[in-house]
This record gives C-alpha cells, sequence and structure tokens, in this order.
C-alpha cells in the first residue's frame, strides 16, 4: 500500500429505510464476534481443564479467542476500515490495545474464582461476566489503535497514539466560536 492511499470508508447498515451509522453497525458486529469469542473461550477453558488446571486453561483460552476475534473483526466487523497492510503487527496492535480489555476481563474472571465457588464449578459464569467487563475497552481501543483508516506506520506513531487517547483533553474551542 502507498503511503497516499487511503482505506475504504466504513459501511453503513439501511434496514426498513433507517440507515444506521457505522459505529452502530461496528458495535453491533463487535459484540457478535464477541458472543462467538466468548464460546471459544469457554470451549478453550472446558477442554483444557482437565489437563492444566483452571487457572491456566483460563489463561491460554484468552489468547485463543482474542486471536479468532480478530481474524473476524478484520474481516467482517471492520472490513470497511481495515488497511490490510501487515496483519501481524496489526495482530500484535490487537493485543496490546486490547491488554485494558484483558485486564478488565480476565481480572473479573479471577475475582469471581477466588470469591464465588460456583464460579469454580460451573467457570462460564465467570467467562461471561469478564467478557462483558472488556468488551466496551476493547471496541474503543480496537476502533482507535487497530482498526484505523490510516494505520499507524511505526511503533512509535503507534505508542503516540496511545498516549493521546490516554490523555485525552476536549479540544479547545476554536478563536471564532461566535461566528455563524
Amino acid at each position: 500500500m502507498t503511503e497516499n492511499s487511503s482505506c475504504p470508508p466504513p459501511q453503513s447498515l439501511t434496514i426498513a429505510g433507517i440507515t444506521a451509522p457505522a459505529k452502530a453497525l461496528r458495535f453491533f458486529k463487535f459484540g457478535t464476534v464477541g458472543a462467538l469469542g466468548f464460546l471459544w473461550d469457554s470451549g478453550t477453558v472446558y477442554s483444557l481443564r482437565p489437563f492444566i488446571g483452571l487457572t491456566a486453561a483460563t489463561l491460554i483460552a484468552y489468547f485463543v479467542a482474542a486471536t479468532l476475534n480478530w481474524i473476524l473483526n478484520r474481516f467482517w466487523t471492520f472490513k470497511g476500515a481495515v488497511c490490510p497492510d501487515h496483519p501481524i503487527l496489526q495482530w500484535l496492535r490487537f493485543l496490546l490495545a486490547n491488554s485494558c480489555g484483558f485486564l478488565l476481563n480476565r481480572g473479573t474472571v479471577y475475582t469471581l474464582f477466588y470469591t464465588v465457588p460456583l464460579c469454580v464449578k460451573q467457570p462460564v459464569i465467570a467467562l461471561a461476566a469478564g467478557a462483558f467487563a472488556g468488551m466496551f475497552a476493547n471496541f474503543n481501543l480496537s476502533q482507535k489503535l487497530v482498526f484505523r483508516e490510516k494505520a499507524p506506520k511505526n511503533t512509535i506513531e503507534l505508542l503516540d497514539l496511545a498516549v493521546e487517547l490516554h490523555h485525552h483533553e476536549p479540544p479547545a474551542s476554536p478563536p471564532n466560536s461566535n461566528a455563524h
């Protein structure tokens, strides 16, 4: 991809003459992918638990689900916004951007494991709570840092974006804000 090229604009959805904004459509798709991710996450935990224990299975399952979610989000949720260059770098950005969601998700899961005995017997309860806890952070960070119309060119630009998001201040009003 050349420096002057741009990715296609975000999609919108029209049903019965009503057009949903691209962000609402993306959030719906992101939630759908997240629901599938919850199934992959739960399936991996239940499959690995007998062999490696609940704690290790839960940690590995997160990365399995996150990778499958990245693939679906790349090719479906954010299809119109994805600059298709450097998929490995994009996957790493996805994991980095979702590290906040990871802390919310797995923090909730492990807290429930240690405080609610039912969640140890039925991990799916804790996994559902964790998925919901990280969903909004993951959507916002994925949209702003990973699946952008213009991808960061290098690690420094990516870090600048992360700092900008973390220290976001409202823009100053323009000098002639009274003019019509």
